[in-house]
C-alpha cells in the first residue's frame, strides 16, 4: 500500500481521508489533534508526515499555506505534492519547495463532502503520468475527477464548479424546485463555462456534476439554499464576486466571468 499524507483535516481533508483510508496507508497532521479520528495514523508534524509518505495532500486554509511550505522545505524532495489550495499556482509552490518538486494542483468543490464532487486536476511539468493517475484515483473517491491540460483551467473551474453551487442555490431559491430547474441551469452554466474557455463537452460535464452534486449535498445535509450560499460564499471571494453580479441583475455568464476574474486577482504566483 502507498503511504498518503494529508495536512489539514478540515472539511475537505476529512472528505478525502474518510474515503481513501481503506485503500491507502493514511497519515494525518492537523494542528488540532482532536480532529484526527481513532484508527487513523497521526503524524507529529508536517515534517514527520513528509518523512513517512510518498504523496502529501495539502489541505490547509490559504492563510496557513505559506508557513506550511516553509516547514516543507528540505523534506519534500522526491514526494508528490497534491495541492487543493485555491489560487496558488504550481509555479509558486515550486519557487518555495524547489524547482524539481512534483505537483498536482486540484480544485474540488463542496459536494465532495458527500462523495458527489466535481474536481479538476492539473499535472505540473515534473509530475509523471503515474502521479496524475494516483491523484485521479484519490480525487475520484469524492466524485468526478477531470484532468485538464492547462493550469488556467483550474482557475476557470474555481468559477464554475467551485462557485457553481452558490450560483445554483441563488437561482433555485428552494430545493423543492431542483428537478424543475435542473436542466435549465445546467444549460446556462454550460454556456457560462464556455465563456471562460472550456469546450462545450467539458463544460457540460462539469456543469452537470456541479448541479447534481449541489442537489445531493442539499438533500443529504438537509440544507436550505441560503445555508448553502453561506457555506460557499466567503467575503471577498470568487463566489461572492459572482453573487454580487447576480444580485445587481447580471446574467450567470457575467457572474462566472466575475468569479474567474476574482480568482485571478486572488491568485498567488501566476
Amino acid at each position: 500500500m502507498i503511504n498518503i499524507g494529508i495536512v489539514g483535516y478540515g472539511n475537505m481533508g476529512r472528505a478525502i481521508g474518510e474515503r481513501i483510508k481503506e485503500k491507502y496507508n493514511l497519515y494525518i497532521f492537523d494542528k488540532d489533534k482532536a480532529r484526527i479520528p481513532e484508527g487513523i495514523n497521526s503524524a507529529d508534524s508536517p515534517e514527520d508526515l513528509a518523512g513517512r509518505c510518498e504523496a502529501v495532500i495539502l489541505a490547509v486554509k490559504p492563510q496557513d499555506f505559506d508557513p506550511l511550505l516553509e516547514r516543507f522545505k528540505g523534506v519534500s524532495a522526491g514526494k508528490l505534492i497534491i495541492s487543493i489550495a485555491a489560487g496558488i499556482t504550481t509555479r509558486y509552490i515550486r519557487s518555495r519547495l524547489g524547482e524539481d518538486t512534483r505537483i498536482i494542483r486540484v480544485m474540488p468543490n463542496l459536494p465532495a463532502q458527500v462523495g458527489q464532487g466535481a474536481t479538476v486536476l492539473f499535472r505540473d511539468r515534473n509530475a509523471t503520468e503515474a502521479d496524475l493517475g494516483l491523484a485521479w484515483d484519490i480525487l475520484s473517491s469524492v466524485g468526478l475527477a477531470l484532468p485538464v491540460p492547462e493550469e488556467k483551467m483550474v482557475d476557470a473551474a474555481t468559477a464554475v464548479s467551485g462557485s457553481g453551487p452558490g450560483f445554483f442555490c441563488y437561482f433555485l431559491k428552494d430545493i423543492s424546485q431542483a428537478a424543475q430547474k435542473r436542466g435549465e441551469f445546467i444549460e446556462m452554466l454550460t454556456e457560462a463555462a464556455m465563456s471562460v474557455n472550456f469546450d462545450r463537452q467539458f463544460a457540460k460535464t462539469l456543469s452537470e456534476k456541479t448541479v447534481d452534486g449541489t442537489i445531493a449535498i442539499l438533500k443529504e445535509r438537509n440544507l436550505t439554499c441560503p445555508e448553502m450560499i453561506k457555506m460557499v460564499a466567503s467575503k471577498g471571494g470568487t463566489t461572492q464576486a459572482g453573487l454580487d453580479v447576480l444580485s445587481a441583475g447580471g446574467s450567470l455568464k457575467d457572474a462566472v466571468e466575475a468569479a474567474f476574474k476574482r480568482s485571478a486577482e486572488l491568485g498567488k504566483g501566476s
